[in-house]
């Protein structure tokens, strides 16, 4: 005989979860799972984590490093969280030719934050209809004091790869994740093992060398922290590995085996979710030149709803002068120059910078 479940006036436990879970699949996810709340070890990590100063510039995670810990302050009686995952893109990897530029897979289309909260919000209101009880829960994507990657784990949507990444088996990395924590006492599915192995494709193909083992990674090192998060002056040793890339870095996945096209099997979209992500014009085929020509109105319309706002007008035009730097193309010579003599000293230093570099690379 099934054991009852308090929070769904006696239907059984496992059947409200696999409800639940049938919910987040309905409003458009690809993956669904439970997860337990309590703080564990692998949420614990995130104190080692940042006293290792691995979180650079980024305060605000340890300004709520309590609740990161323990979701149960973030949502007072939190007995469950459900994790969902979407998947963002399909495609293979794409060589940047001379003169263009490369951003993060995720950043060119709708902004992810809006597009899976919207479908977080969609979840959230049906729960209670399902269910037959009022719910209490407390839903966010990316950007709420929860770790996304850990309850993502714990549910069953993946592994937490050595790159740090949640790997699905069938569906690999490129995953959005979104969590909602409940009051709802549901049975946790099981943790999905790691599949690694001995692979250490991504650790070696990291340009930066930002894990400094498997499993943990300097955010500092990471481009999608240089190129996103920081503010200040891309650090000299990090520009050349930074290549073409001004928005993120998709490396440390593409060269993952569990990203393999002929591996990966993409689900349905019958909402259109994927399509709204996916990139759109002016981001499927951007260049150099046009980045570099843009004052801010014109980036305010390029970037216009897209993940790509994060780094900021300023911050864009940073990570472009040094991707210009090493394409080497001379016919950039003179947006360069028009930088290196502007009055902001910051895209003036990389301006020179990558003159001196696309001379050298001349001579």
């Amino acid at each position: 005989m099934s054991e009852p479940d308090e929070t769904t006036g006696g239907e059984p436990t496992r059947a409200s979860s696999e409800r639940v879970k049938a919910l987040g699949l309905a409003v458009g996810f690809d993956l669904a799972g439970i997860a337990p709340v309590e703080p564990g070890r692998d949420t614990e990590f995130l104190r080692d984590w940042l006293a290792r100063g691995y979180a650079g510039e980024m305060g605000w995670i340890g300004r709520r490093v309590e609740e990161r810990v323990d979701p149960r302050r973030v949502l007072a009686g939190a007995r469950s969280a459900v994790a969902l995952g979407l998947v963002y893109d399909a495609g293979a990897p794409v060589a940047a030719p001379p003169g263009a530029l490369r951003v993060a897979r995720y950043a060119g289309g709708e902004d992810y934050h809006d597009v899976l909260l919207d479908r977080v919000r969609a979840f959230e209101a049906g729960l209670a209809p399902l269910l037959g009880r009022p719910v209490r829960t407390r839903g966010y994507v990316d950007t709420g004091p929860v770790q996304e990657r850990v309850f993502a784990a714990r549910a069953g949507l993946g592994w937490i790869g050595r790159n740090t990444c949640v790997i699905h088996p069938k569906l690999g990395s490129y995953l959005f994740l979104a969590v909602v924590l409940t009051d709802l006492a549901l049975p946790a599915d099981v943790p999905e093992p790691d599949h690694c192995g001995s692979c250490r494709a991504c650790l070696d193909a990291c340009p930066t060398d930002a894990f400094p083992e498997p499993y943990v990674l300097d955010a500092t090192r990471c481009l999608s922290y240089t190129t996103i998060e920081a503010r200040g002056a891309v650090p000299e040793s990090l520009r050349d590995p930074q290549s073409a890339w001004v928005f993120g870095c998709d490396v440390c996945q593409e060269v993952c085996p569990w990203n393999l096209r002929e591996r990966r099997r993409v689900p349905p979209d019958p909402l259109g979710l994927r399509a709204r992500i996916a990139p759109r014009e002016p981001w499927l085929q951007p260049t150099l030149a046009f980045v570099l020509g843009l004052d801010e109105a014109r980036w305010r319309e390029a970037t216009r709803h897209t993940a790509l706002r994060r780094t900021r007008y300023r911050g864009l035009l940073r990570n472009a002068l040094v991707a210009a730097g090493n394409c080497g193309d001379a016919s950039l010579e003179p947006l360069l120059r028009r930088y290196a003599e502007g009055d902001d000293p910051l895209l003036a230093e990389h301006a020179r910078w990558a003159l001196a570099r696309i001379r050298s690379k001349a001579g």
